[in-house]
């Protein structure tokens, strides 16, 4: 086997524990889009397009409560604005990738792959291995599990009555994501004022108050933080 293909393979295998919660996530996310109302091959191409759950499942939310075009979109940049700072974080390694490649990987990043990948570009003989390899044979497989388990969710969602209102999965969805998160001040600090900013604010028109929580909590997380490091 060559190099390559070996890597490929040990991508594919470092992130196969990680499956456990995401297969439940997109049988959420897929059941969330078709209880908000979007068929399955709507459902499935919202999460080819944009291949980021916890803003699919803000967006979603936002939909269903009928919040302006513009909130929706802002709201899902705030959410996914992470991905500008692994993106700046995990690019040296990918020095020499052409444009085209490098798109295909910036589409493909999530938390996972990029928190497996650094991981693993740190060790001592990670410049004899093929790192865009190993990137796509963890990145791909999470994309296809994703998507597969979208489209399941949003079929089984359709079986569901629409008496059994789907809409308080959301919140824990955030939940089970945000808390194991939390394991700093500036993180706590960031959570708590997000959440009491939005609670605050839910009266706001538009639906604002999710927005508003956001760039609440992102400022208390980056003073927080800047007051350590002075300290």
């Amino acid at each position: 086997m060559s190099r390559s293909s070996s890597d490929l393979f040990a991508g594919v295998r470092v992130i196969i524990p990680t499956l456990l919660g995401l297969i439940p996530f997109g049988l959420i996310c897929g059941a969330v889009c078709q209880g908000a109302g979007m068929p399955d091959w709507s459902a499935v191409g919202f999460s080819l397009i944009v291949f980021a759950g916890a803003s699919q499942m803000a967006a979603t939310q936002l939909m269903a409560d009928h919040a302006s075009t513009v909130v929706v979109i802002l709201t899902g940049l705030i959410i996914n604005l992470r991905m500008v700072m692994y993106s700046a974080s995990i690019a040296p390694h990918f020095r020499g990738v052409s444009t085209v490649r490098k798109g295909l990987l910036a589409y493909l990043l999530t938390d996972q792959i990029y928190a497996l990948a650094l991981a693993r570009y740190s060790e001592p003989d990670a410049q004899r291995m093929d790192k865009v390899m190993f990137y796509l044979g963890g990145a791909l497989t999470i994309w296809i599990i994703f998507i597969t388990t979208t489209l399941i969710g949003a079929h089984i969602g359709s079986l569901i009555p629409p008496e059994w209102d789907l809409e308080f999965t959301v919140p824990l969805v955030f939940i089970a994501v945000t808390v194991p998160a939390i394991r700093d001040r500036a993180a706590g600090t960031a959570a708590t004022t997000a959440v009491l900013t939005a609670l605050l604010a839910d009266g706001l028109p538009y639906n604002l108050g999710l927005m508003a929580g956001a760039f609440a909590g992102i400022l208390a997380g980056y003073l927080t933080e800047r007051r350590r490091d002075r300290g």
